[in-house]
């Protein structure tokens, strides 16, 4: 239901807004314009400077040549060198598994979560690790410092060894982590 306030404030609203149409600047003629029905009105086409069709042509170049660029797929690459490259999603970690390149004979191509301790010996030049690969029926020695494909050894114990296992992964607060392999696991 409806109240007087209300049909005012209505009556009032219609009657501001054709006070606001009336009132609004039409738009101004000059005195040789003539009245030109719809149905014969045909657009005039204004004459450009002699120096805007030749930059016409320039911007039709250019664009050409970008999409002859953009549809060669072999044309762009980059190189990110150290750092991460931008163009990749943060939302897909980067397994060392699936990574493309191959992964070097011995030590230096292991993984940290491959890797069981066999045996940790003290010598006098400092302790060593005996590692064997889960893949690889040999066994190598580790001392600390030595460089694994995705960490390095920080330290070895008489019953364990701590890696430092790089992390591929943008969203870790840090880009390592400790693992550490003990020498019986249980």
């Amino acid at each position: 239901m409806t109240g007087p306030g209300d049909r005012r404030w209505f009556q009032g609203a219609i009657l501001l807004m054709l006070a606001g149409m009336l009132l609004a600047p039409l738009p101004a003629r000059g005195q040789d314009d003539e009245f030109v029905p719809d149905d014969e009105f045909v657009p005039e086409q204004e004459s450009a400077p002699a120096g805007d069709t030749a930059d016409f042509q320039a911007i039709d170049d250019l664009l050409a040549l970008d999409e002859e660029v953009l549809s060669d797929p072999g044309t762009y690459s980059y190189d990110p060198g150290a750092r991460r490259d931008p163009f990749r999603s943060l939302l897909i970690r980067n397994d060392p598994n699936t990574q493309d390149e191959e992964r070097p004979e011995g030590p230096a191509g292991m993984l940290i979560d491959e890797i069981a301790v066999q045996g940790v010996f003290i010598l006098p030049e400092g302790p060593v690790a005996q590692i064997q690969s889960a893949s690889q029926e040999t066994s190598f020695l580790l001392r600390p410092g030595d460089q694994l494909w995705d960490g390095d050894v920080v330290r070895i114990t008489l019953d364990e060894v701590v890696f430092k296992q790089t992390l591929n992964d943008p969203t870790a607060l840090k880009p390592f982590r400790e693992v550490v392999k003990r020498l019986n696991p249980q």
